[in-house]
Order: structure tokens, then C-alpha cells, then sequence
């Protein structure tokens, strides 16, 4: 969950770029290590068949933005949410044109996720633009990155670009809510605008500019629960691009405005079709209590 010291609004131009997208279909049987959650597997589970669907059409290793890496040494385990990009990635996942379809048995003791998923994909002819983001916990440096967060830490974010563009972000909680952060509430020209070369750090009035320091909004984690997986949506393109059709729900202004994950899939999959040079990434935050 997320609270809000204020609230967040944009809009884009529209861009008329098309590209031809095809239907892939793809499973992937995944073996769940112990110190996976059964949420986490399922996850892994859908992005990796994605991967066997746009293997199989393109004929290359490709990328899915959900995906999971299970580290494990003498000191300890841990496991991370990662993007894979690169430049061998030749296709990409627009939207599912289906629900993924999830089972869950035990074989030989061990927890088995199943995914099968059908949807519409493209082809990539081109290296991509590759921007680095970092989730930043409790501080606004590179040392503070982390994908793991308490009840009651400061979120910010580290972004750069090596093209000029538009940036949008997005979370979506463990109900399915998808609440837009970025850009500012107070900004009266409706986007976020990111210069070519230059450090950012987002949600922190400290590193604003003069111009813009009054309009920054200030975010906090918190969970109701013992632990809550969150998703992080990084949208970059460097054409302008509209915003989903959000609304403000919470009356106190507590919250950013938000829209249901169905409708910010399609959103999203119209303008990725649409603009053949947008880019998503995914970043997953675990929140506990």
C-alpha cells in the first residue's frame, strides 16, 4: 500500500506510430525453491513462459520484464526481481489476449507452478533505449537501492536516460490497483519531462530544482498485512504519450489516483502498439509489516 503526501496527474499527446503485432502462445513448468513464495512462483512462472512464447516465434533469447533469481551461497539466500534486457532481444510481450492459466501441484515433494499464457507480441528490429532505474529505500543515493521495504520507509527513485523523452510510473498493489505516481500533482504542464544524460532522483523535493520543488510529492510504504508484494511500472518513450483514464477513489487525498489493473493493461498495450519506441520495466517491492 502506498501513502501519499500528495497527489499525482498527467497528460500526453497522443503518438500514431503502428507496428504489426502477431499471437504467441508459450508454457513453462517451474520448480519453486524454498525461499519463494507461492505469489513470487507464479510470477516467475508467467514471465518465463512468455519467454518459451517469444523464443519460439523469433527464434532468439528474448526479454520478459517479470522475472525471478534465486541466489544461494554458505552465507545466505536471497532471491531478486530483475529486468532482463540486452542487446540479443528481438521481441517483445504486449498484452495477454487470455488469462494466464496457473497450476499448482507437488511432485516428489517439491512445489511445481505450471503457466501457460497466450498473447500478442512484436518483433524488436533494434537495440531498444536502455535507461537504468533503481528503487531506492530510506536514503537517495545508489548505496540505498533495495527491492525490500518496512512498514513505514521512504520510497524514491533513481532514474536516467540516454535520450531525451517522458517518463511515467505506475504501482500496482497485491489487489490489483494500479495507482499513477509520476508525474507530479502540482505539475501544471500535465508530464515528466527527462533530459538526456543528466541523474534524477524522483519523490524527493531535496533534489528537485528551484522551478519544481513545490510541486514534488513525497511517498510512503506501508503494509497491512505481514507482507505484500508490489509492482513497479517504469514507461519511457521518447515521444509524448497520454495517461491512462485514472480517477482520484480515496476522498482524503491519502492516495494517488488509480484504475483498475485490467484497464491500465489495456492502456498500456495501445500505446505500446502504437509507439514502437516506448520501453516498460517491471521492478517488483516486497513490503513487510
Amino acid at each position: 500500500m502506498l501513502i501519499l503526501i500528495l497527489l499525482v496527474w498527467v497528460i500526453f499527446p497522443a503518438v500514431t506510430f503502428a507496428q504489426k503485432t502477431v499471437t504467441v502462445c508459450g508454457e513453462y513448468t517451474y520448480i519453486v525453491p524454498e525461499n519463494v513464495t507461492q505469489e513470487q512462483a507464479k510470477q516467475t512462472a508467467i514471465g518465463r513462459a512468455k519467454i518459451e512464447a517469444l523464443t519460439e516465434k523469433f527464434n532468439q533469447t528474448l526479454s520478459q520484464q517479470n522475472a525471478t533469481i534465486a541466489e544461494n551461497s554458505e552465507e545466505k539466500s536471497s532471491v531478486k526481481f530483475i529486468a532482463i534486457s540486452g542487446s540479443e532481444v528481438r521481441g517483445e510481450w504486449i498484452e495477454d489476449t487470455k488469462p494466464p492459466e496457473i497450476k499448482i501441484f507437488y511432485e516428489e515433494g517439491m512445489l511445481v507452478v505450471k503457466a501457460s499464457v497466450c498473447g500478442k507480441a512484436r518483433e524488436i528490429k533494434g537495440a531498444g533505449i536502455d535507461f537504468t532505474a533503481q528503487i531506492l529505500r530510506n536514503g537517495t543515493e545508489s548505496r540505498f537501492a533495495s527491492d525490500n521495504f518496512r512498514h513505514g520507509d521512504d520510497f524514491y527513485l533513481l532514474f536516467k536516460t540516454p535520450v531525451s523523452g517522458y517518463l511515467a510510473v505506475y504501482l500496482m498493489d497485491d489487489r490489483q490497483n494500479v495507482f499513477c505516481l509520476l508525474p507530479y500533482r502540482s505539475d501544471a504542464s500535465g508530464k515528466t519531462q527527462v533530459k538526456a544524460g543528466k541523474e534524477y532522483v524522483f519523490f524527493s523535493a531535496k533534489h528537485a530544482d528551484n522551478e519544481s520543488r513545490a510541486f514534488v510529492d513525497e511517498y510512503t510504504l506501508t503494509s497491512e498485512k505481514s507482507s505484500e508484494q508490489n509492482f513497479l511500472y517504469l514507461i519511457f518513450s521518447p515521444n509524448a504519450f497520454t495517461k491512462a483514464n485514472d480517477s482520484q477513489v480515496d476522498s482524503e487525498l491519502v492516495l494517488p489516483r488509480e484504475l483498475p489493473f485490467e484497464d491500465f493493461q489495456k492502456w498500456l498495450a495501445k500505446n505500446k502498439t502504437k509507439d514502437k519506441d516506448m520501453k516498460v520495466e517491471t521492478k517488483s517491492l516486497m513490503i513487510k509489516k
